[in-house]
């Protein structure tokens, strides 16, 4: 049986390199409506990056999207190319 998918909004803080926030949802719509009103709330944070992602689980999310974890080890793996 395959897992469902889940969203996860990610709102990231460049100039503190840090991931500010971070929801789940299990439902599209849900997601989709968090991540209008998070880009209407940031509108003015140029350093905000506010990203939507899907897939089925946290772990999948911070190895496909390590930049925004920190403390994941795949961030660090793959920064420390540029």
């Amino acid at each position: 049986m395959s897992k469902s998918m889940v969203h996860f909004l990610l709102v990231f803080d460049h100039a503190k390199g840090e991931l500010v926030s971070q929801e789940q949802f299990r439902e599209a719509p849900r997601a989709a409506d968090a991540y209008s009103a998070a880009e209407q709330k940031y509108r003015d944070e140029k350093d905000l990056e506010i990203v939507l992602v899907g897939a089925d689980s946290i772990e999948t999310i911070q190895i496909t999207h390590g930049q925004y974890f920190s403390a994941s080890p795949f961030a660090s793996k793959y920064l420390s190319l540029t």
